[in-house]
């Protein structure tokens, strides 16, 4: 009888306390094997240093560093040098624990223009070193820098995309075939711009602390994109079948390039910033040339699922700031608060983006026999890659 009302008492009890229990044991568990100083595990030889500089400022007689441990112990800073001579150093902190940032300013009069290799030396006597191949002064985040960010963001972003959707009225007029043809070609460029987001977010990641993630969290960006697009299509799907608005679904297909289009730019004006804050951009008609040729393409591509609709000019406007205004906001985030982990996620994100998109696209590539890869879609893809890689020369950073 009693073991029949203890069963009882435990159904009632609410289901949450019970998926609690096993945490609170686990939590105790680890507080006592924490608590008594990890038994059985105690460090042999020295301690392991991992230090990364995730960023270099440089200003007048002085440079910046900004650094993070790595590794699962505490690290010091006891002498920095630049080429081979030891110069005088401050930080803000003596003791460096896991996870934990530091900022070491070195007191040198380096000259604009000059190579300089930069070495932090441990307290065990371990080097992590740099280089800064041109020497500029990083500019200052005023009025004027983040204005002319948003006129660098609007260049390569937001005008080029604007541009290549005056095709729209072309496309209208074109036999259907060439529009299927433009499709193929539309997965051709994403797929290109999918290929470089990767690799440019995993050089970002190489530079930057691997504690948060390194290069995985290129795929992990990817994979939230990924299915955060697919949640929001799945929704939308929703919706038109039940408003059964006519010609909704075109839009929609147009709005997800623009998003996938987008967060590549976004990723792509990160670059641009953090380049111009390092000194390294090549500002100029080759670096606008390039840009307008490269990002044109993409205004062709948001406005191909939309040839035979009419969305008005709102709409319009609507897809081409969000496929080019993200642009703005990566150049303004990368020269001012540029963080290597930061431009991994972000390169992830446009990465999945652009997945998702490609595959909403690929069943308007299947001719009358079902074939996917037939001639025209092949030509189509083969001719956005080939597209892409040729303007891409144009682009100096």
């Amino acid at each position: 009888m009693e073991a029949g009302s203890a069963a009882a008492r435990l159904r009632a009890r609410p289901a949450w306390l019970s998926g609690l229990v096993p945490l609170l044991v686990l939590g105790a568990a680890i507080a006592l094997f924490t608590v008594l100083g990890a038994p059985g595990l105690d460090r042999n030889g020295i301690p392991v240093e991992d230090v990364a500089i995730e960023r270099t400022v440089l200003r007048p007689g002085e440079i910046e560093l900004k650094l993070r441990n790595d590794g699962p112990d505490p690290v010091r800073i006891s002498q920095v040098f630049v080429n081979d001579g030891f110069v005088d150093f401050s930080q803000d902190r003596t003791t460096i624990g896991r996870l934990q940032g530091n900022t070491v300013t070195l007191v040198y009069p380096w000259i604009e223009g000059e190579a300089y290799e930069i070495g932090l030396v441990t307290a065990t006597g371990g080097t992590v070193t740099t280089a800064v191949d041109v020497a500029a002064e990083t500019p200052a985040a005023d009025g004027g820098f983040f204005g002319l960010m948003i006129l660098i963001g609007l260049y390569v972003g937001v005008i080029p995309v604007a541009i290549g959707m005056l095709w729209l009225p072309w496309l209208r007029r074109i036999d259907p075939r060439w529009v299927q043809f433009l499709m193929a070609f539309t997965v051709g460029l994403l797929a290109f711009l999918a290929i470089d987001a990767v690799l440019e977010g995993q050089d970002f990641a190489s530079t930057g602390s691997q504690a948060f993630g390194g290069a995985g969290l290129v795929f992990v960006g990817a994979l939230v994109a990924y299915l955060a697009l697919s949640g929001i299509d799945a929704f939308m799907r929703a919706r038109r079948a039940r408003a059964k608005d006519a010609g909704a679904g075109a839009f929609t297909l147009a709005m997800l390039i623009a998003t996938g289009i987008g967060l590549h730019n976004l990723g792509e004006g990160l670059a641009i910033g953090s380049a111009y804050a390092v000194g390294s951009l090549a500002l100029g008609a080759a670096l606008i040339v390039g840009f307008a040729l490269h990002n044109t393409t993409e205004g062709l591509a948001i406005v191909a699922p939309i040839s035979k609709q009419a969305p008005g000019l709102p709409r319009l406007a609507a897809l081409g700031l969000v496929a080019g205004l993200p642009a703005v906001v990566g150049a303004a985030i990368g020269a001012s608060a540029f963080h290597p982990s930061l431009a991994a996620f972000l390169f992830g994100l446009g990465a999945g983006a652009i997945l998702q998109v490609v595959v909403q696209i690929a069943p308007a590539l299947r001719d009358a026999q079902g074939k996917l890869l037939n001639p025209l879609s092949v030509g189509g893809i083969l001719t956005g890659i080939a597209l892409m890689y040729v303007t891409g020369l144009f682009i100096v950073l």
